[in-house]
């Protein structure tokens, strides 16, 4: 009796010794692998290699409801050799919507020659149901969405490249070429009968030139942790370039960023303004509330010649128990804006307020998960990077 017992005994302690030593090589298996996913990814960031990351998943928004957006982070440096260079990134979107809409864009952002060279450029196109209230506060807070009052297809496409020259340190200055075609379908009667509408939607088609002024002393320009960036701009735009109005564009935008206590907490302030001037048409007026201020307004319902935004932001990434910064953040904001057709016209006011889930994907470079609420309105956004 004694010897089965001592038998059992031995069998039982083997078992635990044996299925210990396997728990334990999968542990130490897991963490090789983790660790040469991170050694391969760390090599990739050194060496300035291409950096590709994919996103896929749900998301909605006032203006364009539920959409199954699809998206890849590109990031890359133009010289793999220069240690000093910042990596430059394409984040490209693209999706499709319930309301059977779609669209893809993406937002270059490039560094060339040791930073004597940056180019930017904005490329978007969409084709979507959209709403179209009319142009001035009145106009977009006073008439009642639907399919007899705002209803309408436009086709909207944009190329927006920026040249710039680092002339002295942090001072960037160049050229700049804006080509954009907004055209309306399908309006129902209040739309088809809009002043605005009817004078431009004939005339879709606009190009213009312009000249930009940079003052930049960013750490990352995607995802900024300190620093004060200025930029000044105009475009003229006219039958040069086969466009079909004849307007000018002026903005300022001016922000601040500044860490608080430690890194990881970041506070970040955006004043900027928008003027236009001449035969504006109504896709190219001034509109508050996109998913890169206001959030928490439908995308057009607010539109006019001239505007201005003050934002303030604070983004918190949280650390990991050993003391590294984590790849999760969380952000929230308030904000303000105002448009009219000259400064003289403004005083309604469109407030802003929102909070926002960060997940860093690739150094410095985020998945953004934003939601917004406006005045009487309100939203989800997904995209990459920061809004400002």
């Amino acid at each position: 009796m004694k010897c089965r017992l001592i038998q059992k005994t031995i069998c039982l302690l083997c078992s635990i010794v044996i299925i210990s030593t396997i728990s334990f090589s999968q542990e130490i298996s897991k963490e090789e692998k983790k660790a040469k996913r991170n050694a391969r990814r760390q090599e990739k960031i050194d060496k300035g290699k291409l950096m590709i990351t994919p996103l896929a998943g749900p998301a909605y928004t006032p203006e364009l409801k539920f959409t199954l957006a699809l998206g890849i982070m590109l990031t890359f440096k133009t010289n793999p050799k220069d240690t000093l260079i910042q990596r430059s990134s394409s984040p490209i979107m693209a999706g499709i919507t319930t309301t059977g809409a779609y669209f893809i864009g993406t937002k270059l952002s490039t560094f060339w020659l040791k930073d004597k060279i940056r180019i930017y450029a904005d490329i978007n196109y969409k084709n979507m149901p959209d709403n179209y209230w009319g142009v001035g506060y009145e106009k977009g807070y006073t008439t009642k969405k639907g399919k007899s009052t705002t209803a309408y297809n436009r086709t909207w496409f944009q190329l927006l490249p920026i040249f710039l020259w680092q002339f002295k340190k942090n001072l960037f200055f160049g050229p700049l070429l804006d080509i954009n075609y907004t055209k309306g379908r399908y309006a129902c009667d209040s739309v088809a009968s809009d002043y605005y509408y009817n004078k431009y939607n004939n005339k879709p088609f606009n190009g213009g030139v312009g000249l930009v002024f940079q003052y930049d002393t960013r750490d990352i320009p995607v995802n900024a942790r300190s620093g004060i960036f200025i930029e000044l701009s105009s475009g003229f735009y006219g039958n040069w370039l086969a466009g079909n109005n004849t307007y000018q564009i002026y903005v300022a935008d001016i922000r601040k960023y500044f860490t608080i206590k430690r890194e990881g907490r970041t506070m970040a302030l955006q004043f900027k303004s928008r003027f236009g001037f001449g035969d504006v048409p109504y896709g190219e007026m001034s509109q508050p509330g996109t998913p890169f201020d206001l959030r928490g307004y439908i995308w057009g319902q607010y539109r006019d010649k001239s505007m201005v935004i003050f934002l303030s932001e604070y983004r918190h990434q949280f650390y990991k128990k050993e003391g590294k910064l984590s790849a999760h953040g969380l952000v929230g904001w308030v904000g303000v804006g105002t448009l009219g057709n000259k400064p003289s016209d403004f005083g309604d006011w469109l407030p802003s307020i929102g909070i926002g889930y960060r997940l860093q994907v690739q150094p410095r470079m985020n998945i953004r998960l934003d939601f917004g609420i406006g005045r009487e309105s309100q939203g989800f956004y997904l995209n990459f990077n920061e809004a400002y």
